[in-house]
């Protein structure tokens, strides 16, 4: 089926009446028979910080995925609920026409193209927008404002830079599509700790000078509830808890479960994993 979409140029703007995302109690299923997520429902506000928290195999990526409709390249669908961005329905539409939209996804493990330069990556980002000369270059420089680093490294092939840089490099890709609405799937994931802070402080940077608002799918609770504004807990396909990324923070269930810290101090991992299978937010 074909679907008209408006170019994000041609679309009003967006207004605080409601949420940018509103994923609305969807189903996924792989290859017609696994189920992976049940009754999957959040929001994204205009100009918020969402976190999608969880462990490793709760449906965090299969979120990400299913609303920027890449589910299909997996042999995954969305066959109950309802997606939609800016008030539209996405179902129908491809990732291209929600990049088109203002939508776009970093994936996980980065995906820079290791045999182009890091600056020829950036450049692609800017594929679905008919800029060129000045335009082009002043869109090159706002990134570089952003991440000095990879000026510095702009000539380098992306495939011998470090993991922080590669990572830098795909939010900046990402950046040149001038989007509305970011989807970062574990950023921090491989970094040291150092470069996560700061990756994560550029992160919060996007979000209040550029007004883009973000979904984050982290394992890292600690560092993604410190900058977002409100916060998922996913288990086994489900959302378990949610609420402001604060009170979650300091949720003694979250603080047990995901930090690792209880009344008695910090658990070892073995403690963790008896703590799950005696308790479950259910």
């Amino acid at each position: 089926m074909n679907v008209a979409v408006k170019s994000a140029a041609d679309r009003p703007a967006a207004t605080g009446a409601g949420p940018i995302l509103a994923v609305k109690n969807i189903e996924v299923i792989y290859d017609h028979v696994i189920l992976v997520l049940r009754g999957v429902s959040l929001e994204v506000p205009q100009g918020g910080i969402v976190a999608l928290l969880g462990g490793n195999g709760a449906g965090k990526s299969t979120t990400l995925k299913s609303i920027s409709t890449l589910l299909a390249s997996e042999r995954g669908a969305v066959t109950k609920g309802s997606i939609e961005f800016r008030g539209e329905r996405t179902d129908q539409l491809t990732p291209g026409d929600l990049v088109g939209m203002g939508m776009v996804q970093v994936m996980e493990g980065r995906h820079c193209f290791g045999h182009l330069t890091v600056e020829e990556n950036l450049i692609t980002g800017a594929y679905t927008r008919p800029i060129r000369g000045a335009e082009l270059r002043d869109a090159l420089d706002k990134v570089y404002a952003y991440f000095p680093r990879l000026k510095v490294r702009r000539s380098s092939l992306a495939g011998y830079t470090s993991g922080g840089e590669q990572q830098m490099t795909a939010i900046g890709r990402a950046m040149m599509a001038k989007p509305n609405m970011l989807l970062l799937d574990e950023p921090s994931m491989g970094l040291a700790p150092q470069i996560v802070a700061e990756i994560f402080e550029i992160v919060r940077d996007l979000n209040q000078k550029e007004g883009v608002s973000i979904l984050l799918a982290e394992q890292n609770t600690n560092v993604a509830l410190k900058y977002a504004d409100y916060g998922y807990i996913l288990e086994s396909g489900r959302i378990m808890m949610d609420g402001p990324a604060k009170a979650l923070a300091d949720n003694k269930d979250v603080k047990e479960f995901y930090l690792g810290m209880s009344s008695e101090g910090r658990k070892s991992f073995r403690d963790i994993k008896s703590y799950r299978r005696r308790k479950r937010w259910v």
